[in-house]
């Protein structure tokens, strides 16, 4: 596999349009912080790191559904930044998703963080993905 990310978000993608309620993925220090990211931003409902499974740990992550409407909270995952053409930006040119409704995931030198909260610590990074 060349890009465990583009994986990791296609996998949820796929959970989201089957409307399954769980979907393991092999898991990775980057998967883990991003799977951190969606839940503390609400796009999922809960996750669980699976460290006793052979022959590689896994992630479950429990996808959030409306109890009324049954739509999901993640209605797109777009990866931005892939292994053949790195998208990095400046903390003064940091995008905007959806006009701020959305997020924007960077891996930054202080970690894997949301676009609003690299502009409060005025950083800049490789753009991983767009939430929304």
């Amino acid at each position: 596999m060349t890009d465990p990310i583009a994986d990791f978000l296609t996998r949820i993608r796929n959970a989201v349009k089957a409307n399954h309620k769980v979907v393991e993925i092999p898991s990775s220090k980057m998967k883990k912080e991003l799977t951190r990211v969606l839940h503390e931003k609400g796009y999922i409902l809960s996750y669980k790191f699976m460290e006793e499974c052979l022959p590689q740990a896994t992630i479950k992550i429990a996808l959030k559904y409306h109890p009324e409407t049954k739509q999901s909270a993640i209605k797109c995952l777009k990866r931005i930044s892939r292994p053949g053409l790195r998208r990095y930006t400046g903390a003064a040119s940091l995008p905007r998703v959806l006009n701020g409704l959305g997020i924007a995931v960077l891996s930054t030198s202080k970690g894997i963080m949301t676009d609003k909260e690299a502009r409060e610590q005025n950083v800049g990074g490789e753009v991983i993905c767009f939430v929304y």
